[in-house]
């Protein structure tokens, strides 16, 4: 992109702003300038010397145009902060602010933003972050959404159908499990409107050609438009199945082999590079645990390891969580003393290797514990223990830091999406909001 010089002037609600092609050429082809260039971007000479009137509010443009002459965001205090998010989504400038309100995610420098009370009593049941920073929180029959300016839309009511998982596709739509209630042939899996919680259509399971109500539990996403869903029917039918993600069309079903456990997973997750689905059940929901991949191409289960048989310690009965790490060809696994363990996939039926420098609670637990979580996100590693979260990082994953709130009660769930993390209390939907503060500008 060559330096422009061009003069522009700009009247925005009676009020007069000069800035030049330059700056508005660090807005990008999708804002509302972009169309003032052209595809090599050149300033469009009709643009020169000529007032353009924009009917919108001065003080935020003056905001927005010192952010593209600067790339810094300085909020007056006389401004909302909402009003001026508003503003930047009719400039198409939005991402702008985003990026200089928070940096590029970074486990070890995240700070505590802020928190939201929700309205929903009781336990929660999950918390999901948006690719757009907003969220979804699960409790009971009730999912209450939230966009990435923490505005709540209208909740989604399952009608007493008590919610497994949630997971977004986009920004836009949302897909929510449930339990299926015996005698309603309801439950299952739906696609909902994120802005609106309006049922889009629901997902139909179809077993020797019979169509089929059943349980939807854990979701997984992978890059080729497929929803996975732990599932379990009447009539055994226990196992994961697969739809389109475009037509909502049942494309698969892997069906879980006696002695193991596929329809009542705790936990999916896709492997991009080895193109295989992590499916792991988990001790209290079972009482043993059992972690598989499955190969859908060749239908067949390529590594497995469960605690079935094996001797009776509390560190190997009591795996709480796992996530499969790619790079480094293994599983991480937690037990509820926040002891992480690893196993090699490139063998089968080997036993955890234990870790325990990031024991804290030495054998001791709170009353009503909340079971560790983890999740591994630009090669950090996060696992929630009561009231904090903890970072590992390097290769032997040292613990780095911890994000901890001085109130709060014990953390059931957490969730990382654009660019923030988002941390669930057990009680009341209280949910806390981490981001990364944006770097100086040298």
């Amino acid at each position: 992109m060559g330096i422009q010089k061009d003069r522009v002037r700009f009247n925005v609600g009676g009020k007069i702003f000069d800035t030049t092609s330059t700056s508005l050429a660090n807005a990008g082809r999708n804002s509302i300038f972009g169309a003032m260039f052209d595809e090599n971007w050149n300033f469009q000479s009709k643009y020169v010397s000529e007032e353009y009137f924009i009917d919108r509010n001065p003080s935020c443009f003056a905001v927005l145009l010192d952010l593209l002459r600067t790339g810094e965001l300085h909020m007056p205090s006389d401004i909302p902060e909402k009003l001026l998010y508003r503003e930047a989504l009719f400039y198409g400038l939005l991402d702008h602010v985003r990026s200089a309100k928070w940096g590029h995610f970074d486990g070890n420098r995240l700070h505590l933003s802020g928190y939201m009370t929700g309205r929903a009593p009781g336990d929660g049941t999950a918390i999901r972050a948006s690719p757009d920073g907003g969220c979804a929180v699960a409790h009971g029959s009730m999912v209450h959404v939230y966009n990435w300016m923490l505005d709540e839309h209208p909740p989604i009511n399952l009608d007493y159908q008590r919610v497994n998982d949630v997971g977004w596709i986009d920004c836009d739509n949302i897909v929510i499990t449930a339990c299926e209630r015996l005698g309603r042939e309801d439950g299952g899996m739906g696609l909902f409107s994120s802005r609106t919680g309006e049922l889009r259509y629901k997902f139909q399971i179809k077993h020797e050609g019979q169509m089929k109500s059943f349980t939807g539990g854990a979701l997984c996403f992978s890059p080729d438009y497929k929803i996975f869903s732990s599932c379990k029917g009447r009539s055994n039918e226990y196992g994961i199945g697969v739809w389109d993600q475009v037509n909502g069309k049942q494309i698969d079903f892997f069906y879980e082999s006696p002695g193991w456990s596929l329809g009542e997973a705790d936990k999916l997750q896709w492997l991009n590079g080895t193109n295989c689905l992590l499916v792991a059940t988990l001790f209290p929901r079972k009482d043993n645990c059992y972690i598989s991949l499955l190969d859908f191409r060749e239908k067949k289960m390529v590594w497995s390891w469960s605690d079935m048989g094996a001797p009776i310690t509390i560190d190997e009965k009591r795996v709480r969580d796992a996530t499969a790490m790619e790079e480094n060809n293994s599983i991480c696994v937690v037990n509820e003393y926040e002891d992480l363990g690893f196993m090699d996939l490139r063998s089968t039926g080997g036993s955890v290797r234990w870790s325990s420098r990031s024991r804290l609670m030495k054998g001791k637990m709170p009353d009503e514990p909340c079971y560790p979580k983890l999740a591994l996100h630009s090669g950090q590693l996060f696992s929630s223990m009561n009231d904090c979260i903890s970072v590992f990082c390097g290769n032997d994953w040292v613990l780095t830091s911890r994000l901890r709130r001085n109130y709060g009660d014990s953390i059931c769930d957490f969730s990382i999406g654009g660019d923030r993390l988002f941390a669930l209390h057990s009680e009341e939907n209280v949910f806390d909001i981490w981001e990364t503060p944006a770097s100086p500008i040298l």
